[in-house]
């Protein structure tokens, strides 16, 4: 794979802009533009000076290797491009090196990737800080934080598969060396409705789905807990799987997490039973009854529901129950209890499990800030990463989302307000001259919202506490009377008279105009969402629990503790809880990353301009651009500005002697670059105009190409006369070595043609010698052949005489020969088929050949079944071989056998392991079962049958209940001493059990079986298998069984059978068990 290019700076090799602040001209389409070309070319960050824009690419990027973490550990932010990893770094260092607190705001819309973002900063933070085994651990620690709270805090919602579902702030503090200490995390607003209603499209929170998944089965029974997500009422059904999550595997990484973090194993239990408790509670329903008062009250339909959930949590049940169905108010030392309607008590039941699973989550927060925290009194250095929800607007706009909306206000206004203090503050550190920028300034929203006196949560809280009906009617109209002259705010109920007739707006709505843009709420629920309340009747019963986590989550709950005052309202909660943030952030370093997210579909490559310009519409970044432009758009340190630049001046090219700064002013001289357009800092060169910056860009550009030319002229030149010299030289020594070599050509021919001359000198010696030997070598041969003739006509002579007297012999020789060829030839194509039944031979032609043909016959025969049987699988061998011991064992000794050879022994009639009534009895059997089949045992006393499942295993023969699969007896093997069977047609058969084993204490078995015979052959084999010993197989009609302490003899009759073909058992006396056999 080719090695990747390194960038060594912002401005090498760009794609598109990096930084948005050089970007001209500078409006929303070329912004918008630059960002799509980046995008399309997988750069998902770019830069506004020190913020950081990240698009969501929806795909895994090869940008977060740890190659990637070392390329920009310790690098100026734009010496590389745009990256996380370089804000990061920039944060660390300064926190490290210049002992600021650092703070890093991650902001954007669900689905942007802020909780990605956020994953990607702690861990590169803890690869670049120190190791060690202690620091090790508390990074593992404070990373391993993150899954544990996403699975208790996020969910899948229609823009986001990990919507985080709070907003999370976690302090990390470091030693003086820059190594981790621990970390505090706090959390904000929990979306705690979605536990018991989500959204159409959307889940609950992941732990839910993770436990139903993930968990074992042993682990559901504890929790009292299905599989199946139908079976819970707070669970959606559409969206319960979600494509490319595996809820299961989550699950296992969640558990170690805890562990990790440092959750006890007891706490882990306690956790997953509260979860389990919040599940079941959605189930319980409620019909209604009237009193006789006339009054409704409610009562619970199934208390299954409620024992169960009784059993987890240690409650009683009765208390739990009157809980649901009665309310108890306290005032000045009077109570008064009254019931519940049906609608009454699914709010108290919705209340309970929305306060459960929230105060568990709180909980959580604070068991792992307690793991988590440092355990050094020293002085600290602290990094805040800041993962909150983004701006939500939704077709249906509720509190929540008024809330959030309210807390990116205050964020916008802080950003804003810091990075004007950043970028003033550098001015003055580089002695620039400030001019004062015009913005936007959203405290007049803020003030809207949060106004002690007049803000929309103040008048919120005073409705809630103030007596008489309250409503969200009656809310909105309190919020018509105050915020109608509002440039803000937005009634058709309201006094202005332009909204009247605004039929976009319905009457049950407000409309907001955030920095971000219009919102309409619903405010429907604002005021029961505000109020938050739970019945003390519900918090007493939680209280009484045994359950300790549970116990301790509802302190209020103490009798002995009961406070009459009223409890604070989420939205005052969650404003002290806003303005504590932001009183903490002002006291850090801003670092800013800005998400957005391209599409809706969550699609990788897709970039949708409407959705990304409305994203950069409420994030407020082209305004950011412009603050960050309003004074100079570009600055940088003098070294690298020296570095970059100077070979635009032949004084400062290629070295410069003198400071950096006096170097740049050199340059900037010899450039002729108008003053207005650049201003000298301490530290810093500041350019004004993008216009400048490029135009120098493009003198170097210019300028490197000239160098380059130069140098590839020079280079050319150096080359052709290094290839000049180098042929010289070897034309030289070319020369010498052909000379050489036509000196030695020469002699080798002077040589092979003296060569020659003696070659055909000494052949013509040779081949005049050839012919005298020759004529000699034919006169010899004459001689010989004229002898041979003549002796042989002498031996003629003589032997004449004694031809006719052999002649008859071997004539009959002869023809023997020939027709035992004739025989063997004719046979060849007369041969019968391979199959070893085929009893077809061709006839003998002759009977002298008999005794030949019944050999040749024996021969192919013998022939034919060994190619027959190499065909055999090892499962046909194994089959033919219980069938050839069935064989030895049975054939002509019992009457059942001729019918048992053409059906096949099968072994498992019962598919135990298929078959979910025998799940039991399959887990109950860890051995391979070689036999499973249904038998009748024979009931000593009355000679009555007894249905059983007969199992043969390797080791064991169990006799298990047909019905319940409970196993009834097991009997080892090497227990079993004989079996017993008649010779006649019946399936009846005895097993002898050895005396003084633990088995036999009831006594041998007496069964019968269709499939008798293959059942005891396998018994045979097995057991012959395991103990190496034959079991004694006693065939005969009479026989003795032993049952407990008496001996009772078998006997087997002939008789006719009102059953028909069924073979009778019946008990005669104590002694005799006869079995009549039709």
């Amino acid at each position: 794979m080719a090695k990747m290019e390194v960038k060594t700076s912002l401005l090498d090799n760009m794609i598109g802009v990096g930084d948005m602040v050089l970007l001209e001209p500078l409006n929303e389409d070329t912004f918008i533009d630059n960002l799509k070309k980046r995008f399309d070319h997988s750069e998902v960050y770019t830069y506004i000076g020190s913020v950081v824009i990240s698009i969501n690419p929806y795909r895994p990027l090869p940008i977060y290797t740890p190659e990637k973490v070392e390329e920009y550990r310790n690098r100026n932010f734009y010496e590389l491009s745009p990256h996380i990893f370089a804000l990061s770094d920039e944060a660390y260092r300064s926190l490290r090196d210049q002992d600021k607190d650092q703070c890093i705001l991650i902001t954007g819309e669900s689905g942007a990737g802020k909780t990605e973002a956020s994953k990607l900063v702690m861990s590169y933070v803890a690869a670049v800080c120190g190791k060690g085994a202690e620091v090790n651990q508390v990074k593992e620690q404070l990373l391993q934080s993150n899954p544990v709270l996403e699975a208790f805090g996020n969910a899948k919602t229609v823009r986001n598969d990990n919507s985080s579902r709070f907003g999370k702030y976690m302090d990390i503090e470091f030693d003086f060396k820059g190594d981790p200490l621990g970390g505090v995390i706090s959390n904000y607003l929990l979306e705690k409705s979605r536990v018991v209603k989500q959204p159409r499209g959307e889940r609950n929170f992941h732990i839910f789905y993770q436990i139903l998944s993930g968990a074992s089965e042993d682990f559901l029974c504890k929790l009292k807990l299905e599989r199946d997500f139908s079976r819970y009422n707070y669970l959606g059904l559409d969206s319960a799987k979600v494509n490319g999550v595996d809820d299961a595997a989550n699950f296992r990484t969640v558990r170690n997490a805890m562990q990790i973090v440092g959750f006890m194993d007891h706490e882990t239990q306690s956790v997953f039973e509260v979860v389990a408790a919040v599940l079941k509670l959605g189930n319980i329903e409620f019909k209604p009854e009237s009193r006789v008062n006339g009054l409704d009250e409610s009562k619970i339909k199934d208390k299954n529901e409620l024992k169960e959930i009784c059993e987890l949590t240690g409650i009683d049940q009765s208390v739990l129950e009157r809980a649901f169905s009665f309310r108890t108010v306290e005032a000045k030392q009077e109570k008064v209890s009254t019931t519940l309607n049906v609608a009454q008590a699914y709010y108290a039941r919705d209340a309970l499990a929305k306060n459960l699973y929230s105060r568990l989550f709180s909980w959580l927060v604070t068991r792992i800030n307690e793991s988590i925290k440092a355990q050094t009194k020293v002085r600290k250095k602290v990094m805040g990463v800041l993962d909150i929800y983004g701006f939500e607007i939704f077709e249906d706009n509720s509190f929540e989302q008024f809330i959030i909306n309210y807390c990116n206000e205050k964020l916008q206004q802080i950003f804003i307000e810091l990075t004007l203090k950043e970028e003033q503050e550098e001015y003055i550190r580089e002695g620039i001259e400030w001019t004062h920028i015009e913005y936007f300034n959203n405290a007049i929203i803020c003030d809207l919202i949060e106004n002690n006196q007049t803000g929309i949560l103040a008048m919120l809280d005073e409705e809630c506490l103030r007596p008489g009906t309250v409503t969200d009617d009656t809310f909105l109209e309190k919020l018509n009377q105050v915020c109608a002259t509002h440039q803000h705010f937005e009634s058709r109920m309201s006094k202005c008279s332009r909204f009247l007739n605004d039929t976009s707006l319905p009457h049950s709505c407000f409309r907001i105009q955030h920095y971000a843009g219009k919102v309409m709420y619903q405010v429907e629920g604002f005021v029961d969402k505000n109020n938050d309340l739970l019945y003390r009747d519900l918090s007493q019963a939680m209280w009484k629990a045994s359950h300790s986590l549970i116990k301790a989550l509802f302190p209020e709950g103490n009798p002995a503790k009961i406070n009459l005052k009223r409890p604070p309202t989420a939205g005052s909660q969650f404003k002290a809880s806003v303005a504590t943030l932001m009183k903490n952030l002002q006291t850090k370093n801003p670092n800013y990353i800005r998400c957005i997210k391209p599409n809706d579909k969550k699609a990788a490559h897709v970039f949708n301009d409407a959705l990304v310009c409305h994203q950069i519409r409420y994030l407020g970044l082209l305004e950011n651009v412009r603050v960050r432009r309003a004074g100079y758009a570009f600055r940088q340190a003098y070294e690298p500005c020296l570095e970059r630049y100077k070979m635009l001046c032949k004084q400062t090219w290629p070295h410069w002697r003198g400071p950096a700064r006096a170097g740049v002013e050199v340059l900037f001289n010899e450039l002729e670059i108008p003053e207005e357009e650049f201003s000298f800092g301490r530290s810093k060169i500041f350019i004004r105009n993008p216009r400048t910056l490029f135009k120098l860009e493009d003198l170097r550009k210019q300028r490197l190409e000239d160098l380059a030319t130069l140098i590839e002229k020079i280079y050319r030149g150096w080359k052709c006369r290094t290839r000049f010299l180098l042929m010289k030289k070897s034309q030289i020594v070319i020369a010498s070595w052909y000379r050489r070599y036509a000196q030695q050509k020469k002699y080798q021919k002077i040589k092979s043609s003296a060569i020659v001359v003696q070659s055909f000198i000494r052949g013509w010696k040779a081949r005049k010698l050839l012919r005298e030997l020759k004529h000699q070598k034919r006169c010899n041969e004459a001689a010989t052949i004229i002898a041979a003739y003549w002796h042989g006509t002498r031996v003629r002579r003589e032997y004449r005489k004694f031809f006719r007297a052999n002649a008859g012999r071997k004539i009959y020789e002869f023809t023997l020969q020939r027709l035992m060829q004739k025989y063997f030839l004719e046979m060849k194509n007369k041969m019968p088929s391979l199959s070893p039944i085929d009893k077809n031979w061709p006839v003998r032609p002759y009977l002298f050949l008999d005794s030949t043909d019944k050999e040749l016959k024996r021969i192919f025969h013998l022939w034919r079944c060994k190619k027959y049987r190499d065909q055999f699988t090892d499962q046909q061998k194994l089959i033919y071989e219980e069938k050839l011991e069935a064989s030895e064992l049975f054939k002509d000794k019992k009457a059942l056998y001729p019918a048992s050879v053409g059906q096949p022994f099968q072994g498992a009639y019962l598919e135990i392991s298929k078959n979910p009534k025998y799940k039991k009895l399959k887990d109950a059997v860890d051995e391979k079962i070689i036999i499973a089949e249904v038998v009748n045992k024979i009931n000593r006393a009355n000679g009555k049958a007894t249905s059983r499942i007969f199992l043969l295993t390797k080791n064991n023969v169990l006799l298990a209940d047909q019905k319940s699969g409970n196993i009834k007896s097991e009997v080892p093997l090497g227990d079993v001493t004989k079996v017993s069977m008649s010779s006649q047609n019946d399936g009846f058969f005895a097993v002898h059990l050895k005396e003084g084993s633990g088995a036999a204490g009831k006594g041998d078995f007496l069964l019968s079986s269709d499939h008798l015979i293959e059942m005891a052959t396998k018994l045979y084999r097995t057991t012959l298998s395991q103990t190496k010993q034959k079991l004694n197989i006693e065939i005969s009609d009479e026989f003795l069984v032993q049952f407990r302490q008496d001996k009772v003899c078998v006997k087997f009759i002939q008789g006719s059978q009102k059953n028909g073909n069924i073979p009778t058992c019946k008990r005669k006396n104590n002694r005799l068990l006869e079995v009549a056999v039709p």
